[in-house]
């Protein structure tokens, strides 16, 4: 089994490129058939994708030991269409892992160690919610499958033994952060958070524990907002009132799913004539973009992306890389099982064509057996024949190379046939080897 790894992340693509390569959750189960379809050819392939604000990663596995490479292409052509942009510009800033690596890459992820907020906890969360995406769509086979569960407990294990997510600062965090550093008093603001779902939780739990002065929340749909709102005494709005009451917030964050900004530069400026140009913080944690870029161009507008927030994430100095020592020591672990497992399953299907061939021959000779029996020979004697017509045939194979080999040839076929075929057997109470 082969495991191949494409991706970009904060570290290799800019914001506005890891915009166009995300995937609307809606669309992810589609995509993913798709591409197995294209690829699929004569080779088996299995495929999961996660796709978040900081990253996109295709994940593919297969049995066909030289189709890491044979896949790489066509995923570089896919990946690069849905985005549109040249296969040449996605190679620039994307990266390419197989096997050991890849699988590496998945256990650190998952364990936050690739995080642009180290040891953050919500990357888990959409890990998993890519394996259930790629498991509805079909795509999900064995290998990917035991690839993720191992990097879910590799992650349980870093949060359960290491103090690294003690140290972490969470994106929700530090937007609260930078509010205070603008804003002298958190107590008198209204804030608006547009979307409904986890990042926009995280970040209303963590401004409505400052007590604000009113907490607004919008959402495409109603429903769903209201039941969010509802946590945090918030009101719930529709996202077709934005236009006309922007104007009342001073904080706005947004993170939905939507594929164009939500909010223009238009409304923007609207909303600050309006307001006698008090300034307005704004925070953007979509990818793709929820609020267009040229409004951080407006003089009275502070307007943070996920890239600007990496800034405010500080280290917590020998504690949080001891942790991070530790982390990678369970990493390593984790994927020095996870290669075990692959050797194991590449094996596979030598074991079963070796029980087929036993499974013919104990038929061949029981047919045999069979019609001495009728004849009226004895038991024992037809026994006696069935067993040494089984031992032949399963040394013939052996016993043919050790007597075709010469020189040092013959001294390894030797000592293969010496460990299959002589090796000491223990024995239970009953006196049976095993």
């Amino acid at each position: 089994m082969s495991v191949l790894t494409l991706g970009l992340n904060h570290t290799t693509a800019p914001l506005d490129l890891r915009g166009r390569l995300a995937f609307a959750p809606e669309i992810l189960p589609g995509a993913l058939r798709g591409f197995v379809e294209r690829v699929q050819g004569s080779r088996r392939a299995e495929a999961a994708l996660l796709s978040t604000c900081n990253r996109t990663e295709l994940y593919v596995a297969t049995a066909d030991a030289e189709a890491p490479q044979a896949l790489l292409q066509p995923a570089v052509d896919w990946l690069a269409a849905h985005g549109g942009i040249s296969d040449e510009r996605l190679r620039d800033h994307s990266y390419v892992l197989e096997d050991r690596a890849a699988a590496r890459h998945a256990f650190r992820v998952a364990a936050g160690l690739d995080s642009m907020v180290l040891g953050e906890p919500q990357i888990l969360g959409q890990m998993k919610q890519a394996v259930r995406q790629a498991d509805a769509a079909g795509t999900l086979g064995l290998t990917l499958h035991q690839l993720f569960q191992r990097s879910f407990s590799v992650a349980k294990e870093v949060r359960s033994s290491t103090e690294l997510g003690a140290h972490s600062i969470s994106m929700a965090a530090a937007s609260v952060r930078l509010a205070a550093q603008l804003f002298e008093d958190l107590g008198q603001l209204q804030v608006l958070f547009i979307g409904a779902g986890e990042m926009i939780e995280l970040v209303a739990t963590h401004f409505a524990a400052r007590r604000p002065k009113a907490i607004a929340l919008a959402n495409r749909t109603l429903e769903r907002g209201e039941k969010l709102a509802g946590r945090f005494g918030a009101q719930a709005l529709r996202l077709a009132e934005l236009p006309a009451r922007l104007h009342e917030f001073d904080v706005i964050v947004s993170c939905t799913a939507s594929t164009l900004p939500i909010i223009g530069l238009g409304a923007v400026e609207r909303a600050l004539k309006a307001r006698r140009h008090r300034p307005i913080f704004m925070v953007d944690l979509a990818v793709p973009r929820d609020i267009e870029p040229e409004v951080a161009q407006l003089p009275d507008v502070y307007l943070y992306t996920v890239d600007d927030l990496s800034a405010l994430v500080t280290t917590a100095g020998e504690k949080r890389q001891a942790a991070v020592a530790q982390a990678e020591a369970i990493v390593d672990a984790g994927v020095q099982s996870f290669e075990h497992w692959l050797d194991q399953r590449a094996a596979v299907p030598l074991i079963q064509a070796l029980n087929r061939q036993a499974d013919t021959w104990r038929a061949i000779e029981l047919a045999r057996a069979r019609k001495r029996l009728a004849r009226g020979e004895s038991a024992d004697q037809v026994l006696d024949v069935m067993a040494r017509a089984l031992a032949q045939k399963m040394l013939h194979g052996a016993l043919a190379e050790l007597h075709g080999a010469d020189g040092a040839q013959r001294e390894q076929v030797a000592h293969a046939v010496s460990r299959l075929f002589l090796r000491r057997t223990t024995r239970n109470p009953e006196g049976e080897g095993r």
